[in-house]
């Protein structure tokens, strides 16, 4: 997967064909990317990184909350994660191919979008295309007349399910790889892809390059593979080395406690946004450490500009990405994705879980259970928001009931637009909870930096948990705990804060 990231190209471009930078009266609207000026004062800049917001796609994708994966290809039928192009394409024949029951279990899982492994690192493609013969047109599947793309995409289509592709930019099959026709190669593989079937949601790039059959390494021509997908799929994220969705870091599936979505760019130039995919304030590959945090205020004055680039949170309910027969006794049980899920949506990060299907081509039946039986969980839980039996007042006395009414497309914020704030919920009779969501309005940026939440009791208010950052969505579970009173404290903003939703739940598991 992305063991061995090595380079990305600047996306800078890309990214300024969505920005606005500040108004002729000096006033700064919301842009997806602002430019920091070597003369802004440290005030200015905050309120730059106040107004950096997502694009259409970048929202879209973030509600989106669940994604998922299906590795399938050459490997699942050598029991390898990573094949080396070698392999006959005669291996690839599924008995029992449903990619129907794909899409619906993954439906049935919660998840809304899909990403197919179109072509690994083997360089096995998964459709008939004309670039090469090692294809699933050179298997006996279907006596080489299937496409497995083709029905992917219908089936996503049918079931109203998001369809994204990943292509490995890495081909250990290509003869020329290593040199510039195969960017050429590559890019009729993706033209291909996103001409012939339908809608693409998402573009899933990893950033694997090693050595092609004649022993060299290519040089990634990234920014006209950008340039392709914006022209023949415009409302399509690029994710992971892309200019769209970046990776967490780790593939565990957990987040970081601390996760900006707006995040400082400082190589400007586009020989030199490289070194990985961008994960620290000078785009290094360090940023994965659980004690570093991309996007705080230190790293947001060194910057020369500030971008909205939300993570993405990866891990297979298997422990290989692969399907291995005899990993069927070490699928991750209903309580472990339950804690994944509160470790990655709940750090404002978007899950991408992977499902691979079987050599029969289904998704095995222990994998389907646990994820019916997590999704179940998962609705149970936060199927009432304790918070909308109270009343809600704020410290300044402006109105912020939308903030419990379920509506998430309104927000509050504090009249004097101050960067503190205090919210206080009364209950009737008290009330068992053991769960607080929050979510900011990030339409129009992310901006809380600390917050606490406390308890009346005995007459004293007592903290109950605390955190950083909250974003698109922040949930923290905590030793059950019974109360009247409720209050929510935000203790550092970037400039007022604008919240959407406070849930309070009760979880039994």
């Amino acid at each position: 997967m992305l063991l061995s990231q090595k380079k990305i190209a600047s996306f800078l471009l890309i990214l300024l064909s969505f920005s606005c930078s500040e108004k002729e009266n000096g006033s700064l609207e919301f842009a997806n990317f602002h430019p920091i000026h070597p003369d802004d004062s440290e005030e200015l800049i905050i309120q730059k990184a106040a107004h950096v917001v997502p694009t259409p796609r970048q929202l879209r994708w973030q509600e989106l909350e669940l994604t998922g994966f299906f590795h399938f290809g050459i490997n699942t039928y050598t029991g390898k994660e990573w094949g080396d192009g070698k392999e006959d394409p005669a291996l690839f024949n599924p008995t029992d191919l449903d990619v129907e029951q794909w899409v619906l279990t993954a439906k049935q899982g919660g998840i809304r979008q899909v990403i197919l492994t179109a072509k690994h690192h083997d360089g096995f493609c998964l459709w008939p295309t004309a670039t090469t013969t090692h294809s699933v047109e050179s298997s006996p599947w279907k006596e080489g007349k299937g496409d497995v793309v083709k029905e992917v995409a219908e089936a996503c289509e049918k079931h109203d399910m998001g369809f994204g592709v990943y292509l490995s930019p890495w081909d250990m099959n290509a003869p020329m790889y290593g040199t510039e026709e195969y960017n050429d190669f590559f890019v009729a593989q993706l033209t291909e892809l996103l001409t012939q079937y339908g809608k693409v949601d998402e573009v899933w790039f990893d950033g694997a390059n090693g050595e092609g059959p004649n022993g060299k390494k290519q040089e990634y021509d990234f920014d006209r593979w950008y340039s392709l997908i914006r022209e023949l799929q415009p409302e399509a994220v690029i994710a992971i080395m892309g200019p769209d969705v970046r990776w967490v870091g780790t593939e565990t599936g957990y987040g970081k406690e601390t996760e900006w979505s707006v995040v400082p760019v400082n190589n400007l130039s586009q020989d030199q946004i490289a070194e990985s995919s961008q994960k620290d304030v000078n785009i290094k590959p360090t940023w994965d450490k659980s004690d570093e945090v991309l996007g705080g205020r230190e790293s947001l004055l060194e910057a020369k500009g500030l971008v909205w680039y939300p993570a993405e949170t990866d891990v297979s309910i298997r422990p290989g990405w692969f399907f291995h027969e005899s990993q069927n006794n070490q699928v991750k049980s209903v309580e472990k994705l339950l804690d994944i899920y509160f470790h990655s949506v709940g750090k404002n990060g978007v899950l991408l879980l992977n499902i691979p299907p079987d050599k029969s081509g289904r998704i095995h039946s222990t994998d389907s259970l646990n994820l019916v039986q997590w999704k179940s969980q998962i609705d149970k839980t936060f199927s009432e928001n304790i918070a909308k039996s109270g009343k809600i007042h704020s410290s300044d006395g402006t109105d912020a009931s939308n903030l419990i009414d379920g509506a998430q497309q309104t927000f509050w914020t504090p009249k004097d637009k101050s960067s503190i704030a205090e919210l206080v919920l009364e209950f009737t009779e008290p009330k068992l909870f053991n769960v607080l969501n929050l979510q900011e309005y990030i339409q129009r940026g992310q901006r809380v930096e600390e917050f606490v939440l406390e308890v009346e009791q005995d007459g004293n208010w007592n903290e109950i948990v605390n955190g950083t950052t909250i974003g698109y969505k922040r949930l923290l579970k905590f030793p059950e705990v019974e109360a009247k009173k409720v209050r929510l404290r935000i203790l550092s903003s970037r400039l007022n804060p604008q919240l959407s939703e406070i849930g309070l739940y009760y979880d039994e598991n």
